[in-house]
C-alpha cells in the first residue's frame, strides 16, 4: 500500500495545523481589582505558513513540505478556545482544540475498475493547568507594568490518522486513532507598552515521553490591542513542533513535525 501512503499520508500532519495551543496574555495587566475572580475567554487560530517533517501511517513514511494553501484546501472544521480564571496571583486555565480534515480521490489502476481512497484526519486535545504569577512589577521611566507567570498541568490528546480504501474486493483501512495524557509546563511574560498595547512572549513544553510523545513545543511572541472595555485583539507569530510515535499492529504511527506562522485571536473579559 505504499502508493496510497505517498499520495495521501501527508494530510495527516494537518490534524494539528489549527489546533495547537496559544497563550492569551495573563489577566494581571487587564484589571486593577485583583481581590476578586477575573475571567476571560479567548478564541484563536494559528495560520502555519510553513510545515516540514515526516508523517507515518502503517509503517510508511512521507516527507512533509507544505504551505498554508494546502491546509485551507483540506480543512473541514476547526475550533479552538482558552478559558482563564484568576484571583490574586493564582490562575486556572482550560485550553480546548478540535480540527477535522479530509481528502479523497478515485484512482484508476488500468482497464479494470477504479478504487476510491479517503483520508479522515481529526485531532482534539484538552489542557488543564494551574498558573502562578511570580512577578508583577513596573519598568522604565513611565512605570509600565510587567508580569511573569508559570504554568503546569496535564493535557489529553486524541489523534486520528486513517486512510480507507474502497475496491471491488476487500476494503482495507490504514492507521487509526491514538489517545494519551501528557504533562505540560510553561511560562508567559507580558509588558505593558502603553494604555492600549501589550507585548507577550510565551512558551510551553509537553510530552516528555508520555504516551509516545517525546516532546511538544509551542513558542509565541506577539502583541495585544485593547478593544473597548472588555475586549482585546491578539496578533503574533508562533513556532510549534511535535515528535510523536507509537507502534501499532499494522506498523508505526508517527508524526515528527515543525511549523511556524502568524496567529490571531480575540479575548473577552467577563468580570
Amino acid at each position: 500500500m505504499r502508493w496510497v501512503s505517498k499520495k495521501y499520508l501527508w494530510v495527516s500532519l494537518l490534524s494539528v495545523l489549527t489546533s495547537t495551543g496559544l497563550h492569551a496574555e495573563p489577566l494581571a495587566l487587564e484589571w486593577q481589582d485583583e481581590s476578586k475572580w477575573r475571567y476571560s475567554i479567548t478564541a484563536y487560530g494559528f495560520l502555519p505558513f510553513s510545515t516540514d517533517g515526516t508523517s507515518t501511517i502503517a509503517g510508511s513514511s512521507v516527507d512533509l513540505d507544505l504551505d498554508f494553501g494546502d491546509a485551507v484546501d483540506l480543512l473541514d472544521f476547526a475550533i479552538a478556545g482558552r478559558f482563564e480564571a484568576w484571583k490574586g496571583d493564582w490562575g486556572l486555565i482550560v485550553d480546548a482544540n478540535y480540527v477535522e480534515l479530509s481528502a479523497g480521490d478515485t484512482i484508476a489502476l488500468g482497464p479494470g475498475p477504479s478504487i476510491a481512497v479517503d483520508a479522515d484526519i481529526r485531532q482534539a486535545w484538552l489542557g488543564l493547568l494551574a498558573a502562578y504569577r511570580i512577578a508583577n512589577s513596573t519598568y522604565g521611566a513611565s512605570d509600565r507594568r510587567f508580569s511573569f507567570d508559570i504554568q503546569g498541568g496535564a493535557r489529553y490528546n486524541r489523534l486520528k490518522q486513517e486512510i480507507d480504501i474502497t475496491t471491488p474486493g476487500p476494503n482495507p483501512s490504514l492507521g487509526g486513532t491514538e489517545e494519551w495524557w501528557e504533562p505540560v509546563v510553561g511560562g508567559r511574560a507580558v509588558w505593558e507598552l502603553d494604555d492600549d498595547w501589550n507585548a507577550v512572549v510565551a512558551a510551553d513544553f509537553g510530552g516528555f515521553g508520555a504516551g509516545g510523545n517525546d516532546l511538544q513545543v509551542g513558542i509565541n511572541a506577539g502583541f495585544s490591542r485593547r478593544i473597548g472595555k472588555t475586549g482585546s485583539l491578539r496578533l503574533g507569530y508562533r513556532y510549534y513542533s511535535i515528535d510523536f510515535s507509537e507502534g501499532r499492529s499494522d506498523g508505526d504511527f508517527a508524526l515528527d513535525m515543525k511549523q511556524h506562522g502568524p496567529y490571531i485571536g480575540f479575548t473577552w473579559r467577563l468580570q
